[in-house]
């Protein structure tokens, strides 16, 4: 016959903090591991990339294809941003990307 050791916590705080501690562990390995923790669809932003016509504005474009729950200034900021021009760049028959979303 074996004999079974028997083990006693001698400090049950201590314990209790370290399954609580290997608890929260295992579950953001597993969560990592399943990729429960990504965050993707709402944090993507959508572009449309057009092609400037004679007469186009950075205005007129921001307010066309622009977020329409956006202020067109901040609209014609990040379109400046993103191609890398200012106002006066802007030429027909140049290809722009414009944020739809934000």
């Amino acid at each position: 016959m074996t004999k079974h050791k028997k083990y006693r916590v001698a400090n049950k705080a201590r314990f209790t903090a370290f399954v609580a501690i290997m608890i929260i562990a295992l579950a953001f390995i597993v969560t990592t591991a399943l990729g429960f923790n990504t965050a993707s669809g709402a944090s993507t932003q959508q572009y449309v990339q057009i092609e400037v016509q004679s007469g186009d504005t950075l205005w007129t474009l921001a307010q066309e294809y622009g977020p329409s729950d956006m202020d067109v200034r901040n609209v014609i900021y990040e379109i400046c941003r993103l191609n890398g021009i200012t106002a006066a760049d802007l030429k027909a028959g140049q290809y722009i990307t414009i944020p739809t979303e934000l």
